[in-house]
């Protein structure tokens, strides 16, 4: 948000009043279906079965239930979830397939709706007045500060408010290390533009987002769009997509791009009784903002970069991993290692460290032959690593090593900083 005079920085707060819930939807519709199997008790999310099921035993079981499921267009996948969303046809096709983990068939509850928002109690009486909820998103914070932060930071529309901030959810079932989790980091943008305008900057910010991907080196071809169908938008979007990347397992979703009109302002404004409109100076109206968002999860962003980065590769008969994070990413940017600890390096060493460590997050490092610290430094991302040797006392240079190519180059210790921040840039 610092880079850009048109998005203004919020820290909103975790604990809300629960009528912005009601408000937002989430007490209604915040929900999953959920069935148990009644033999050894666990429970499922009925969209997640399609993952834990085989092709095989779905193409048998879709058979069994009714040939004709098969025909027509659409993958084995979309035409498993369809059967799954009408309960009895869903019920009839689980007795077929059998509970995930212990086999058993015919053995599970019908489907019910499980909300997924946290509850705890304000205060020390545990009393249904004083159900409060854990946020499951930050979005809301930043719709019900709108008008504090547009006429405090004299922003004229369109303008956007951004935050991080922890989300949590009560997720029955979380997989895949980071990316479903119960507690995790949000990073999200709403951006105000006036009804009429809404389209364009929906457009322009999808590509804006898949573009800061790229631009952090994501690899392009394991990123995507993934549209959502009229008919299975959100209650509060006009047009929905997903940015997803392909992990291990599969495409998944890292940033999600809604036009969510002015759903949220107008529900806010119902439910407080507060008006939410806008006046524009321009042409003197009042109206309640239309809202472009871009809702990405940083947990999972990080996990996307990470596997991203990740290399091994063979160098001199000996196997090689590297993290070849772009430097922007990189959590440590520079490592300072003397070639010996003695001859007066270390403290030449120490000297560089401190001269550099109030600009860049530094790791200092002397223990070990130095083809095993650069590889360390590999194993960690470091972009560049500094090495004093005999050299360095008599014309005060020092080796600089490139993570990704291994190359050297001499530098003047006075330099370091200038060329430094160039390649980190």
């Amino acid at each position: 948000m610092t880079y850009r005079e048109d998005i203004e920085g919020l820290d909103a707060s975790i604990l809300m009043h629960p009528r912005v819930w009601e408000a937002s939807g989430h007490v209604e519709n915040f929900t999953d279906p959920m069935i148990d199997c009644k033999q050894c008790k666990a429970r499922f999310r009925l969209d997640t079965l399609v993952e834990l099921v085989s092709e095989k035993n779905k193409e048998k079981a879709l058979k069994e239930l009714d040939a004709t499921l098969l025909d027509g267009d659409g993958s084995l996948d979309d035409k498993f979830t369809a059967i799954l969303e009408d309960q009895d046809k869903s019920l009839a096709l689980l007795a077929l397939l059998g509970c995930p983990q212990c086999g058993n068939k015919g053995t599970f509850t019908q489907p019910r709706k499980f909300n997924l928002m946290f509850k705890t109690f304000l205060g020390p009486v545990d009393d249904s007045a004083n159900i409060i909820y854990l946020r499951p998103e930050t979005a809301q914070g930043i719709f019900v500060n709108f008008l504090n932060v547009a006429n405090s930071s004299r922003q004229k529309l369109p303008f956007g408010i951004a935050q991080i901030g922890k989300a949590f959810r009560n997720e029955i079932n979380t997989k895949n290390f980071l990316f479903r989790t119960r507690e995790f980091e949000q990073m999200e943008m709403q951006y105000f533009c006036k009804p009429g305008t809404d389209t364009q900057f929906y457009e322009e910010w999808k590509e804006k987002r898949i573009e800061w991907f790229k631009s952090l080196g994501m690899t392009a071809s394991k990123l995507r769009f993934h549209d959502h169908p009229k008919e299975k938008l959100a209650h509060y979007a006009k047009n929905a997509t997903d940015i997803e990347y392909e992990f291990p397992f599969g495409w998944g979703e890292i940033e999600g791009i809604h036009n969510r009109t002015d759903f949220d302002l107008s529900r806010h404004q119902e439910y407080s009784g507060k008006s939410q409109l806008y006046f524009d100076d321009e042409s003197k109206e009042k109206y309640i903002p239309y809202i472009i968002e871009t809702s990405a999860g940083a947990s999972r962003s990080f996990m996307a970069f990470l596997i991203d980065a990740y290399y091994e590769e063979e160098v001199n008969g000996e196997l090689r991993s590297v993290l070849r994070f772009h430097p922007k990413l990189a959590p440590i940017k520079t490592a300072i290692l003397p070639l010996v600890n003695k001859d007066g390096m270390p403290e030449i060493a120490r000297k560089i460290e401190s001269d550099l460590r109030p600009f860049l997050r530094i790791f200092y490092d002397d223990k070990g032959a130095i083809g095993r610290r650069y590889r360390r430094m590999d194993e960690a991302g470091t972009p560049f690593c500094i090495t004093v040797d005999t050299q360095t006392t008599e014309d005060q240079t020092v080796t600089v090593r490139e993570r990704d190519s291994m190359q050297q180059e001499r530098i003047v210790i006075s330099n370091l900083l200038t060329y430094l921040s160039e390649k980190l840039r």
